[in-house]
């Protein structure tokens, strides 16, 4: 697939100067393109582990990296409606989460309920959304938690993830590991959030990377694959780059960053090597690869800065639930709390908001 730019065409202004007209770039479809799923978009089919182009995404520049993320929230202020209205698309972008020891049937059934609601019905009627249906794209859960989950999102097409693979160490038999994907998908998941073995990534071994990563894939069937890297526990941003690169060769429909049980989760540096370990991606395949950061994004104001982040990296395409998700507990709070003094100009308490 050729990646060069078309030609512009040119045309002669009255006097005398050439004006250029601006010419799209060519659309970029996957050789083996298959047809769309019902998240919206074609999966990712995956390639055989390339080590040459695994070997040129080496070299990542971590001060560059550093520096972008810093200025990045500087250049770009979102103010009054339309930082509200950028709020609202990040509720539909939330994989709304409980991952608590002491989650219970009650406490899912009522995150459900909260997902199906995510705002009061005055704060909607006071945004002039009241007829809209702004919800979490998911709610993830526990394997033992997804039946309850499934049945209480029943009809509402907010999708059920459950984390797997021994979340969130990764260290089970692999055996074990597919099993319970296998048990989430037939209880109802339609998304499994994965976890990789960090010493994977630690010893070089990508082809035991690669090949994991591949059966998990078989194993979520239809169900769409998130893979977890633990980028708190890769050390460095090279890792994070490659240990990318061989999920997304493997079949991941997502990467994301982090279970939220690291001392370091999501950080703006890190999101930036994903995503451009996504467009390099793209660029050599044509799929579209989405984008999980999960893990101490827990303010709107965190949010937006999410939000920038890829409008600026991949644009407009991955600001959609089908390529970008949040892994958020009580964001949520946060984002009405800022809709209400948007409307009033005060704060208001945690507690005059469910909580999720």
């Amino acid at each position: 697939m050729s990646s060069k730019r078309q030609e512009a065409d040119f045309e002669v202004a009255g006097d005398g100067s050439t004006v250029g007209k601006v010419t799209k770039l060519p659309a970029r479809v996957a050789a083996n393109a298959i047809e769309r799923s019902g998240h919206g978009i074609a999966r990712n089919p995956g390639m055989a582990l390339d080590l040459g182009f695994l070997e040129s995404m080496r070299s990542v520049n971590r001060s560059a990296l550093e520096r972008r993320a810093g200025t990045l929230t500087k250049r770009r202020s979102v103010k009054q409606d339309a930082q509200a209205a950028w709020l609202l698309k990040a509720i539909t972008l939330m994989d709304l989460t409980t991952l608590n020891s002491n989650d219970t049937d009650e406490r899912v059934r009522r995150l459900c309920a909260k997902a199906v609601n995510p705002l009061r019905a005055d704060l909607k009627q006071a945004l002039g959304i009241a007829d809209a249906t702004i919800r979490p794209a998911a709610v993830c859960v526990y394997h033992p938690f997804v039946a309850t989950a499934v049945e209480s999102l029943a009809g509402t097409g907010i999708h059920v993830a459950a984390v797997s693979t021994a979340f969130p160490h990764g260290l089970a038999p692999l055996d074990t590991r597919l099993k319970e994907i296998e048990a989430s998908v037939k209880d109802g998941a339609d998304e499994i959030d994965v976890v990789i073995p960090r010493g994977l990534v630690f010893g070089a071994r990508w082809q035991e990377l690669y090949d994991e990563i591949v059966q998990m894939r078989a194993a979520c069937g239809e169900a769409h694959i998130k893979v977890i890297l633990g980028t708190g526990d890769l050390a460095t941003l090279r890792n994070v780059t490659l240990a990318s690169m061989v999920a997304m060769m493997a079949g991941a429909d997502f990467i994301k960053t982090s279970t939220g049980k690291e001392s370091v989760n999501a950080t703006l540096p890190v999101g930036l090597a994903m995503t451009r370990a996504i467009r390099a991606y793209f660029e050599q395949t044509g799929c579209l690869i989405g984008f999980k950061p999960a893990g101490g994004i827990s303010t709107a104001k965190a949010s937006l800065d999410w939000l920038v982040l890829m409008k600026e990296e991949l644009g407009r395409p991955w600001l959609e639930p089908e390529l970008f998700r949040f892994g958020a507990s009580s964001l949520l709070t946060d984002i009405e709390r800022q809709l209400e003094h948007h409307l009033t100009g005060h704060y208001s308490a945690n507690h005059r908001h469910a909580m999720a």
